[in-house]
């Protein structure tokens, strides 16, 4: 992971949040100091993260070179060795960064982990909760969010000490998707006869929703528009202007609701669960009329154990790259 150095000498950092559609970076001059320079870039664009690197240092910082960098990558995070983007093409080596740019440290943090870190932080004007129930700072909270693929972490207080958290992070969107209704089930096993294996990333995110948009036409004998991508399936959805593209956002929002509510129950979040992701704030008030909250409280005889559990959409920007500054400007706990 590198070494470590004092903060005074680790500056300016590097901060990147790197996606499988886009990648935003930002620069951290001094400790405490605002994010600037924020950028986001289309990975697409690039043939690999080092040229879109380079684009951003050059156009962005200029000539300046950081002396470290924090990157946030939507990818389980090894040890050591190369970490390819789990729905992209790019690959980040945190060696060949550390030799190519003459920093001293290149740390790598799963995506979600990233978003884990800010979330003791946030204020009530930088979230929107769904429900009344509001989140509770000092117990453990979770984070889950629907992007190109969907992503899923926890924040934990450390005992003993105060004001002390731990992240944890798992790919909790690639287990496998529980049906919480007749209808769902039927859902699933459209999709299970096209796949080996149906995760709720499998429905629940940009990669899923077209297979989520098929499945649901197949089980009401519809014809699906194979053209029609996840934003657009997402857009007429919101907006009604497609039946079927209406009847998938609904179930898009009820699968939500009910990984969520699993999330809470597996990890004991009862200080909140948190949505990430790029997909949610796109759709509006929709999501907030949705049955979200109905299927993250629907858990039988634990329903009283999630109603007093807040759900809440992160509305304030970047928050992978405000969650690497607070860890980096932070000593970390033990």
């Amino acid at each position: 992971m590198g070494i470590s150095l004092p903060l005074t000498h680790s500056y300016p950092l590097l901060l990147g949040d790197i996606g499988g559609t886009h990648a935003r970076f930002a620069w951290l001059t001094e400790p405490g100091t605002a994010l600037s320079h924020v950028e986001t870039l289309v990975c697409s664009d690039y043939a690999n993260f080092e040229d879109a690197l380079a684009h951003y240092v050059s156009s962005s910082i200029g000539t300046a070179k950081p002396m470290r960098a924090s990157l946030a990558i939507a990818s389980a995070v090894p040890k050591s060795g190369p970490i390819k983007v789990t729905n992209g093409y790019w690959v980040l080596n945190r060696e060949h960064l550390r030799a190519m740019w003459g920093m001293s440290e290149v740390t790598v943090y799963n995506d979600f982990e990233a978003i884990a870190f800010v979330l003791p932080h946030l204020d009530a004007g930088d979230y929107r909760t769904i429900g009344t129930a509001r989140p509770d700072g000092q117990s453990v909270m979770a984070v889950i969010g629907p992007g190109t693929g969907l992503g899923v972490a926890t924040t934990v207080p450390i005992v003993g000490q105060p004001g002390a958290w731990q992240a944890v992070c798992g790919e909790g969107g690639h287990a496998t998707l529980a049906a919480a209704s007749p209808y769902q089930a039927n859902v699933i096993a459209a999709a299970r006869a096209r796949n080996h294996h149906v995760s709720a990333e499998r429905f629940v995110s940009g990669v899923g929703l077209p297979e989520l948009y098929r499945a649901v036409a197949e089980v009401e004998g519809l014809p699906a528009d194979h053209s029609f991508n996840a934003e657009r399936i997402g857009s007429l959805g919101s907006a009604n202007l497609d039946p079927l593209c209406r009847l998938t956002m609904n179930l898009f929002c009820e699968f939500l609701g009910n990984v969520a509510g699993n999330l809470a129950l597996t990890t004991g979040a009862r200080g909140g669960v948190f949505i990430g992701g790029g997909i949610i704030p796109k759709l509006g008030e929709f999501f907030f009329q949705s049955g979200f909250r109905e299927y993250f409280e629907s858990k039988g005889s634990f329903q009283h154990y999630l109603v007093p559990i807040s759900t809440a959409l992160i509305t304030t920007p970047y928050p992978a790259l405000l969650g690497l500054a607070h860890h980096a400007n932070n000593p970390r706990p033990g």
